[in-house]
């Protein structure tokens, strides 16, 4: 839960006993600044099991679990049912120190936080295969606000979401701070783990990239345009957005295709994980009404929208836009359960029109256009 006045928030993975197993890790991970320290401790307060809490920061704690001493490690968590690590990601090794505890020690149960470090730096993928379930905590969701908002509620809020996204320092503060708060976000945490972890020029170039990504959202990138315009080679564009796309900061979406000659499929879009951050990037929080990119806030918040749905309801589908040399276009593509489902997002219904072409290329398919009167069956 996330608390402001006279409201409580709910999170999705608020019961983790849903996902506890004995002798398997639960790994929390996620952007930086979206709770998942305050769901550990809500969670705790709770829980009737007899737990121990430690740090990252904790150097007792990194030196014991980063010692692959067995006899040590036991006597270390001796008694404990449920053994939780906050900010997992700062403790060298953790992934061996967590597979020696859930191999050793029966039935205890353990959960991990942890940053975009976790990927960026591969301490968890190989030591604890077949014995960890990972979840994803995002900026808070559609689904989530559904929770304590009917859906007249939601839509009321739809317009403020569109611009200051939903991390839930933002959402629970004053409006009149959101804006401040959103660019101290940018600037002290969004790109923390890139800089700590990977061989960056700096945060500036990263800033310029993505402010870059910011104004052309909904179109497709040119990787070697991008570079002209802040100075870098392809490659190294290339492994910035591959970093950025890591720490939850940015999205991939590739373009589909049957390899038939009127689709176009080399370029990405990129979008934002939270329209806020994005905003925030090109420091420009005017009101709805105001903006001349209404459309490319509406195409980021559904994206965004559609990935935390995709997530917590455990949506199996692999994501594409879809073009043509003749630019007809649909915007969100999902192969899943062996079919194929196009959506076409369109602030205003006034504006909305399907590809003629889509439907005969993949006259199987199903295309639905997404507005801001029936947005809420896609992301609810």
């Amino acid at each position: 839960m996330c608390y402001t006045e006279n409201v409580i928030y709910p999170r999705y993975y608020e019961n983790l006993d849903n996902f506890l197993e004995p002798n398997k890790v639960v790994i929390i991970y996620g952007p930086r600044q979206v709770g998942k320290t305050t769901l550990l401790q809500n969670y705790l307060s709770q829980t009737k099991l007899k737990y121990k809490l430690d740090s990252g920061d904790n150097l007792q704690t990194q030196q014991i679990l980063s010692s692959q001493n067995f006899s040590q490690i036991l006597d270390y968590l001796e008694g404990y049912e449920l053994y939780a690590i906050d900010e997992a990601q700062k403790i060298p090794n953790v992934g061996l120190g967590l597979k020696i505890i859930v191999d050793q020690i029966p039935d205890i149960k353990v959960i991990a936080t942890g940053s975009s470090s976790f990927e960026l730096s591969g301490q968890i993928g190989e030591p604890l295969t077949g014995r960890k379930k990972t979840l994803t905590l995002y900026p808070f969701s559609q689904i989530e606000l559904a929770k304590i908002n009917n859906p007249f509620e939601l839509k009321n809020l739809l317009s403020e979401l569109l611009i200051y996204g939903s991390y839930p320092a933002i959402l629970t503060a004053q409006k009149k701070q959101r804006a401040n708060l959103l660019e101290e976000l940018v600037n002290s945490y969004l790109l923390r783990d890139i800089l700590e972890l990977e061989k960056v020029k700096g945060s500036k170039v990263l800033v310029d990239l993505l402010r870059l990504i910011a104004f052309q959202v909904g179109s497709e990138v040119s990787l070697s345009e991008l570079g002209r315009q802040v100075g870098l080679d392809y490659k190294t564009v290339s492994r910035y957005l591959d970093l950025l796309e890591k720490s939850f900061v940015l999205y991939n979406l590739r373009g589909y295709s049957r390899n038939l000659r009127t689709e176009v499929t080399k370029k990405s879009k990129y979008f934002f994980y939270d329209n806020g951050v994005r905003n925030a990037i090109i420091s420009n929080f005017n009101q709805v009404e105001m903006r001349e990119d209404v459309g490319k806030l509406w195409e980021n918040y559904l994206v965004s929208e559609r990935l935390k749905a995709q997530e917590y309801k455990n949506i199996h589908a692999n994501n594409f836009f879809w073009r043509t040399w003749e630019k007809q276009e649909v915007d969100w593509i999902e192969e899943r359960e062996g079919k194929v489902f196009g959506y076409e997002f369109k602030y205003s219904q006034n504006k909305a029109k399907v590809p003629s072409n889509f439907k005969k290329i993949y006259p199987n398919s199903k295309i639905k256009i997404i507005t801001k009167d029936n947005y809420q069956e896609f992301v609810l």
